[in-house]
Parts: C-alpha cells; structure tokens; sequence
C-alpha cells in the first residue's frame, strides 16, 4: 500500500501546473487558517473564563453553607464542618443590605462581616487590598472596593456613614460611622462598587444580631472541583436543615453562558475550516482532470478501482493534515503573542495581559473536526476518478 501513499504525495508536491501547485497552496493554507482561528479564538475564551472563575473564587468561598433562620452557635457547625475531608478552612459571616448615606442621599450596598483571622484563609480578598491593610479591620472599621471608592472619592482614613434596613434582625434602623481602613480591588467592577467588608462583632452590631450568630458559614476546599463531592459530604455531617451552596451553583448561570458562548464560536469558526473543505474538493477536481491519462496508465496495469480512490483520498488528507499542522504552528504562535507581547488597560481588566489558556481537549477536538471535514472533502472527487474507465482515459492518447 505504500505506493499509494508515494503517488498521492507526489501528485501534491510535484504538479506541473503552477495553478494545480497554487490550488494545493490554497487549500493547505485555508485549513490552516481555519484551525489557527480555533485555536486563537478557543484559548481566549478558556483564558477569559478561567480568569473570571478565579476573581469568583477569590472573593467568593467555595461553599457557603447557611439556613434560613441563620446559625447559631456556629463555632461548633465550623468545628464539624472543618472535619470534612477535603475542608481547608471555614469561616462565618454575617451578611445583609445596608444604605450608604453621602451628601443627604442613599444608596444600597452589601455589607459582610467576617473574622479576619480567618476570612483570609477561604478567599482572597487580603490580596486584593489595594490600600490599607487588613489587620486593622477591627471593631467599627471597613474595607470598601475601589470602584466605590472612586465614585465618592473616599480615602483610607476617611469615615462613612451606614444606616441599618430597619427590616433586618432587630427590625431597626441605625445610623453607624465607620473609619475605612482598606480599600480593595477584584477587577470586578460588581463587587467593587457594592460590597463592603467590617469585622463580624461591627456586623452583629449593625444587623442587631447576638454575638454567636452568623448568617453563614464560608468553606475553602483543597479542589474548587471537588465542590459538588464536599458538598454532600458536608450534609452528611451537618444535617439537612442546612443549605449549602457550591461556587458553581452560585453562578450556574453564568459559566453556562460562558460555555455556550466558547463552543458557540467553536461551531462558527469550525464552518472557516468546512469552506476551506471546498478548496480541497476543487483542487482535487481539477487534479483529477488534469491526470486523466495517469490514471488510465495505473489501471491498466491492474491497480483497482479501490487503489484509485484512496489515491485521492490520501492526497486530499496531505492537504488536510498539512493545513491542520501549520495552523497548529500558527494558533500556538499567535497565543505565545497574545500572552507575552500584547498588553491590555489593567485598569479595566485587572490584568495586564490577554489571558490565553491552550486546553488539549480543545486541540484535540481541532485535529479531530479538520481531519474529519478534509476526509468528508475527498469522497466526490475520489469516486470520480475511481469511476474512470482505461478504456476512455486513454482514448486521445
């Protein structure tokens, strides 16, 4: 069978036209174009989504476990749930609306309390601090993010005022002044803008809560991935009458349209490499065309009409091959470049390059789709010339 492989490689790179050689140019470099695109296109969207996870993660714990009527006691759910296998670190928190009061007006914002010492072992909120530090988030103290920051013009020094809903634990409402102490920066601009941080006994305070209650529990895991595991693991240890959340379930909606957008353009650009399909079916038209009398010597020499097609096939999967190896060459460069070389605002994206994040699953599911569309491409234009008859090929010879 090697012969085939040889005449089919040599009808590749050997043609006599210049416009045939310029057919197979054309049609290598559509294929490589194609798989180029996918790769570049595919390894920003995983970068983006992966970078976007870890701002979720980072202030977000990888479990919240709460209840409706709030945890009581909670030392000791932190105690249990801490014995979890796979648990890193847990740590409660108090959470709730309150209104930011500024020049006579009011606006909305998530307050959490937390325990310092502790807080800073599930999420990563210590190091986003941007200003102050986080030590000294102690008793009538707040950390705010930057885009709230910015808005009002606020400084690490300055005080704020916050009022209580009224409609919360105490059914009252309070005026508190609180020394920002710390102002951080997610790169979200969300939680930038609306969520602010004291120390859990000012949350007690501020929500008219006792000193043991929390509103919930925050848990790191040793896996983000392994979530879903430690989460019935933790219901096994803590009872039903306990809701507990999972990072993903709280932003189920989110990745989902993360992942429909990624293989969305996945399934657009892979049409780039189905029209480069049709360069390949031409340039083998027209080979076979040109090589009529080629083929009329094979089969009288008693190559079958098998042979013939898989001839033609070969040659059609060299151009699909060829086109797949350099547009790997080429997606790989260009998100070499993209990573190291191409610089963007980090005051908008919090990060000061594109975030490329090459998946094998994703190159192999390329390889898989080009190859598959190069060998689709082949079948018309190998049956032709399988169809030939000796008798007609070398007719006017």
């Amino acid at each position: 069978m090697k012969y085939e492989q040889w005449i089919s490689y040599r009808y590749l790179t050997a043609s006599k036209t210049r416009f045939l050689k310029f057919l197979n140019v054309i049609s290598i470099a559509g294929v490589a174009i194609g798989v180029a695109a996918l790769i570049v296109v595919t390894a920003v969207m995983t970068g983006f989504g992966h970078n976007l996870q870890e701002k979720i993660i980072g202030t977000t714990p990888h479990l919240m476990v709460e209840k409706e009527t709030g945890v009581n006691d909670y030392d000791k759910v932190v105690s249990k749930i801490e014995e979890v296998a796979g648990v890193r670190a847990a740590s409660p928190y108090i959470q709730g609306n309150v209104f930011l009061e500024q020049s006579g007006k009011a606006m909305g914002l998530v307050l959490r309390g937390v325990v310092p010492e502790t807080e800073k072992k599930i999420t990563k909120v210590k190091e986003y601090l941007t200003e102050g530090k986080w030590e000294n988030l102690q008793d009538n103290s707040i950390c705010i993010g930057s885009e709230l920051a910015g808005y009002f013009g606020y400084r690490v020094g300055d005080e704020i005022t916050v009022i209580s809903p009224g409609s919360g634990i105490s059914g009252q409402s309070w005026r508190y002044k609180l020394k920002i102490v710390g102002i951080f920066t997610t790169g979200m601009a969300d939680f930038d803008m609306n969520l602010a941080l004291v120390n859990i006994t000012t949350g007690q305070k501020i929500f008219g809560a006792a000193a043991n209650y929390a509103s919930g529990i925050g848990v790191k895991t040793s896996d983000p991935k392994q979530a879903d595991r430690i989460k019935k693991a933790i219901y096994e240890k803590i009872g039903y009458s306990f809701l507990v959340r999972t990072w993903i379930d709280m932003n189920r909606s989110l990745f989902e349209a993360l992942f429909l957008e990624k293989w969305g353009l996945f399934i657009v650009l892979t049409l780039m490499v189905l029209v480069a399909s049709f360069n390949i079916i031409s340039t083998l038209v027209v080979t076979v065309s040109s090589k009529i009398h080629d083929i009329g010597i094979l089969q009288s020499i008693g190559l079958s009409q098998a042979s013939i097609r898989r001839i033609f096939t070969k040659q059609g999967l060299w151009i699909g091959f060829l086109g797949t190896f350099w547009g790997l060459v080429s997606g790989f460069g260009i998100c070499y470049f993209l990573r190291h070389y191409i610089k963007v605002p980090a005051q908008i994206y919090s990060i000061d390059h594109v975030p490329v994040e090459v998946k094998m699953t994703d190159v192999a599911a390329i390889i898989i789709a080009a190859v598959i569309i190069s060998f689709i491409a082949t079948i018309y234009p190998a049956a032709k010339a399988a169809k030939l008859q000796p008798v007609e090929a070398l007719r006017y010879e």
